[in-house]
């Protein structure tokens, strides 16, 4: 059950960030920087927030040092924010998953691939006091 707790939260933490910063990045950085630079830009915040929520939430938990125990808090937010993204594709966008990837920037694109895997597994690399 604390797995569970915790990779909900972890989740909802850095989704929530992201669901912040993303207007701010499209209404207000994008058209004075352009796609690319706006969306590097952000990838440096969102580690961060990545890092803090992991940390966070692996002390508030107390999450078993236990590879498994981390990964597991990584991996259901990792799906967790994997199904979002899905949703939100169809939904906010109209667009299929396909058609999604296809329009990614692909030095952006690649660092949001990059983003997400790093936070599927940070649970596992933070340190618990």
């Amino acid at each position: 059950m604390r797995t569970l707790k915790a990779g909900i939260l972890y989740f909802v933490l850095v989704f929530g960030a992201g669901f912040i910063l993303g207007p701010i990045r499209v209404l207000w950085l994008v058209p004075r920087v352009g796609v690319r630079a706006a969306e590097l830009m952000e990838a440096p915040i969102m580690i961060a927030v990545t890092i803090l929520a992991a940390r966070w939430v692996v002390r508030q938990f107390e999450v078993p040092a236990a590879l498994s125990a981390r990964l597991g808090v990584g991996l259901l937010a990792f799906g967790l924010l994997i199904a979002s993204e899905v949703s939100m594709v169809g939904w906010l966008w109209g667009m299929t998953i396909r058609q999604y990837l296809a329009n990614q920037d692909p030095v952006s694109g690649t660092v949001f691939y990059l983003l997400i895997a790093i936070f599927g597994v940070m649970p596992a690399f933070v340190a618990r006091r």
